[in-house]
């Protein structure tokens, strides 16, 4: 089953890689969806793909690349993205 979550991730997490690392964790889970910068310096982000799958990858982001370091991250329910892929947006 295809779940979709939309994550808004707050901390160091800008300027540190984050969107690039979270592009490849996405495809190595085979998660689809997108992830871009906040103006409010925040990265947000949503996921799709097998329930399983989408949940490794929000673990995963808890803790960010080596540089970044995480304060929290908040999750929520939405729809699945129409374009295929994962794509860092901005």
């Amino acid at each position: 089953m295809t779940i979709a979550r939309h994550v808004h991730v707050t901390g160091r997490v800008q300027g540190v890689w984050f969107r690039a690392w979270a592009r490849e964790q996405a495809l190595a889970e085979g998660v689809s969806g997108w992830v871009r910068n906040r103006s409010d310096g925040a990265v947000e982000a949503v996921l799709a793909g097998p329930e399983e799958a989408v949940e490794i990858l929000i673990a995963k982001l808890h803790d960010g690349p080596t540089a970044a370091k995480v304060e929290s991250v908040r999750v929520a329910d939405t729809t699945v993205p129409d374009e295929p892929g994962f794509h860092i947006v901005g």
